[in-house]
């Protein structure tokens, strides 16, 4: 199984938290966020991470050096960063089509071990992460389920939507190869169309919407995590999530 992490915009809703380097490199009791993920990864033995980078890339590269992981972290560049991570999705489609099951992870989330081993042992072969414990406003990824059916992926629900239930997407997915290989070309048709500024989550629910029985979702509510967007998040994130995870790894 491969991991592609998406590092390439620029934290422009930090300040100067996000202006100063790439939000991966945030650190959290001395280990940045990419660290982190590093260790989890390493951990449930994933066998290669790619890195979609773009906003001061060296600085990624150099902490991927200072971790000794060149052997089994690779990167590549988006120049077109600043354009939004339909690009970056663009970016490392060679990956995508490669016939591997991957894991697709945002690069800003701070968050306990055994989320990713949720999506690591899961039996779904394509699978979304779902915390039902969520504050409801316009900015959380919502996913909505109706007869255990991912019905909707989005910030902005259709106000006539039914659905059972709704919940906040982590950020990190599952694909089997079939479904990273219609990704790749979802992709691909997204920027060739010049829709390449929309967020990469409207080009993995088009393929939700084509074909929902194919995905399926773990629940993950009462686990901690936190997607970093702003600066409050980082208090947020120091304060209330760190403590969390330490304790869960420490027990």
């Amino acid at each position: 199984m491969k991991a592609i992490i998406l590092a390439a915009g620029v934290g422009r809703r930090l300040g100067k938290d996000g202006q100063i380097q790439p939000k991966c490199l945030l650190k959290f009791n001395g280990k940045s966020l990419l660290e982190r993920h590093f260790n989890y990864l390493r951990h449930y033995q994933i066998d290669e991470v790619v890195i979609a980078v773009g906003y001061q890339a060296q600085k990624i590269q150099d902490e991927i050096k200072a971790l000794g992981a060149e052997s089994w972290v690779s990167t590549i560049y988006n120049p077109d960063y600043t354009k939004g991570s339909t690009i970056s999705l663009w970016t490392v489609r060679q990956h995508l089509v490669a016939g591997d099951d991957i894991l697709l992870m945002d690069a800003d989330v701070l968050c306990d071990r055994r989320i990713i081993e949720r999506l690591v042992k899961t039996n779904i072969p394509n699978s979304f992460l779902l915390d039902r414990d969520f504050e409801p406003g316009d900015e959380p990824v919502k996913l909505c389920v109706r007869d255990n059916y991912l019905v909707e992926f989005r910030k902005q629900v259709a106000p006539g939507l039914a659905y059972d239930f709704a919940g906040e997407s982590v950020g990190f997915f599952r694909f089997g190869s079939a479904v990273a290989q219609r990704l790749a070309i979802r992709t691909e048709q997204y920027v060739t169309d010049g829709r390449e500024n929309e967020p990469y989550e409207e080009v993995i629910r088009d393929l939700l919407l084509e074909t929902p029985e194919t995905f399926g979702y773990e629940d993950i509510t009462g686990l901690p995590w936190l997607e970093i967007d702003f600066p409050q998040d980082i208090q947020r994130a120091q304060n209330d999530i760190l403590p969390q995870i330490e304790v869960a790894e420490n027990f």
